[in-house]
């Protein structure tokens, strides 16, 4: 298994990982690149979150030869995936190809950058849209977006998802790039959720962008600069 636990959250070292999230950071990786590597990271992913989070149950099988017994992943028709637009949209599509029977929830929340800060280097937060599906108690619960920066949005779109929910077996906030403040920020106002990331970065820069990040992953990922 390739999670390794760090302090203030869990981290995805599989090589391969690591080799997208090195091509992903290129500025000069184009749209179709980039938009294709979220969706590969999604992927590798979404597996690693099998391997380390979810049980197996042995089963027998009936193969043209004989009997034998085989091993399954329980728990795969129990997953709930969150998608935060608009950026995370490619990173879900890669979580799909390990999730194919998940349900679907998404939020488009967005951070208010031209009313700057606030005082604790939070920003105010706008939801826009909300549809979740509904969460039960065993479920695994996958809110993914691929940077994590000042964890304010990450903050709002969990009180979107725990509010009225009985909380699931996992609840797993799933990020390609962090921040340490963000990952504080999330940890210390929601512990009962779990913070999966590829990489922690160094800092947040004076406007909250991720250094050395990967620039905006929406911006990258759907061409609008």
């Amino acid at each position: 298994m390739t999670i390794e636990d760090r302090e203030n959250a869990y981290l995805v070292t599989h090589a391969l990982a690591k080799d997208t999230l090195s091509r992903l950071r290129d500025v000069e990786t184009e749209q179709v690149s980039f938009r294709k590597g979220l969706v590969k990271l999604g992927r590798i992913c979404g597996y690693e979150i099998i391997d380390g989070r979810m049980e197996t149950e042995y089963v027998e099988i009936e193969t043209p030869l004989e009997q034998t017994m085989g091993e399954r992943v329980r728990g795969l028709d129990d997953v709930v995936i969150i998608n935060v637009l608009r950026a995370a949209t490619p990173f879900v599509e890669g979580l799909l190809k390990a999730f194919p029977r998940a349900r679907q929830g998404v939020i488009s929340a967005s951070r208010d950058e031209e009313a700057g800060r606030e005082e604790d280097g939070s920003f105010p937060i706008s939801v826009d849209y909300v549809k979740l599906p509904e969460i039960t108690e065993e479920d695994t619960v996958i809110i993914a977006d691929p940077m994590l920066a000042t964890g304010s949005t990450m903050c709002t779109v969990l009180d979107h998802v725990i509010e009225n929910s009985p909380e699931p077996e996992n609840l797993i906030v799933l990020s390609a790039v962090s921040a340490p403040e963000g990952l504080l920020r999330v940890g210390d106002t929601f512990p009962e959720a779990d913070l999966l990331t590829v990489s922690i970065d160094d800092r947040l820069d004076d406007d909250g962008f991720i250094v050395p990040g990967l620039g905006d992953a929406g911006d990258r990922a759907f061409r609008t600069t």
